[in-house]
């Protein structure tokens, strides 16, 4: 989700949802070691439970960026071994890792000697070439030697030549079979599962196989869903029942921001899909769109752009 989760979209998400598990898009370790590090990291308390995902191979720099995170406050260290994108192979992290499970399991081991939260790893089923199940089997079996205990796996391959990232998130076949087939062998394991999963019951069947559900896309671009994740998979209450409620409850940290110095439209781009569905989407959409970059956008337009929403 790099360039979607920010901090911004992920106060709105737990708005939603005070259980769920909210993951960061993914920081590389150079940019926490040499760039802006508080813009990366800074997150919102509210966030809790929050896991930061980090996008790297060097076993000492993740070390050292899991101590600092660890310092920031976040419940859990990711690292992610699933995006396929070139512009990370470059940088010799994400889905190009699956090649090297025991520099993984270097990565994991190093990390977990620094810090007292749980490193976990996001990966793919599989990238390019190699055979499915065999070469997943033994990905997870050497990098839960080295101490990991949670893998959150997207039923897909990755082709890391010919497809774009979004072909790889569409074009490779989900094989969800595979997933259940790694909880099967490794029952002590933490197994969660990722890709193409858009509805509640999808979560409720994967959970009678696996241990969680990541969901990406979906709650991004239908972020009404997360509102009912605490009744359907956690059996507690709801924190909102009407949309528009959501949005009253957002518009004091969206003023505060303001105040900050932080443009509308960092912000609201998050929040588009809030109406998904609903009469008066559109409108709600267009004012948004065609207003929120404006030197003089502010709590005003949102509540505008709310009017026709039935």
């Amino acid at each position: 989700m790099l360039d979607w989760t920010d901090r911004h979209c992920r106060y709105f998400h737990r708005l939603l949802t005070k259980q769920a598990v909210l993951y960061t898009e993914m920081v590389t370790t150079g940019a926490i070691l040499h760039g802006d590090r508080e813009r990366h990291l800074r997150f919102n308390a509210e966030e809790h439970p929050l896991a930061l995902q980090l996008g790297g191979s060097e076993p000492q720099e993740l070390a050292e960026c899991a101590r600092i995170a660890e310092g920031y406050g976040y419940d859990e260290i990711n690292i992610n071994v699933g995006c396929p994108s070139e512009r990370v192979q470059k940088g010799a992290f994400g889905a190009c890792l699956m090649a090297e499970p025991q520099l993984i399991a270097e990565c994991v081991s190093a990390m977990q000697a620094a810090v007292a939260i749980p490193i976990t790893v996001k990966n793919r089923i599989g990238i390019d070439d190699q055979d499915d199940y065999p070469s997943l089997h033994n990905f997870v079996s050497t990098v839960s030697q080295a101490g990991c205990q949670t893998f959150i796996i997207h039923a897909r391959k990755a082709w890391l030549k010919g497809l774009s990232p979004k072909e790889n998130r569409e074009i490779p076949p989900l094989r969800y079979e595979l997933v259940y087939q790694i909880k099967q062998e490794f029952p002590q394991l933490e197994i969660l599962i990722n890709g193409g999963i858009t509805t509640l019951e999808q979560c409720q069947q994967h959970l009678q196989h696996v241990d969680g559900v990541m969901v990406g896309r979906e709650a991004y671009h239908n972020p009404w869903l997360l509102a009912q994740v605490d009744p359907v998979l956690y059996g507690t209450p709801a924190p909102f029942h009407e949309h528009k409620a959501v949005l009253e409850a957002l518009l004091g940290y969206v003023q505060a921001q303001l105040e900050a110095g932080v443009p509308l439209g960092h912000i609201s781009r998050h929040i588009l899909g809030l109406f998904q569905g609903m009469p008066g989407a559109r409108h709600w959409r267009r004012v948004i769109s065609e207003n929120a970059h404006k030197p003089d956008a502010g709590v005003q337009l949102l509540r505008r752009a709310m009017e026709k929403i039935a």
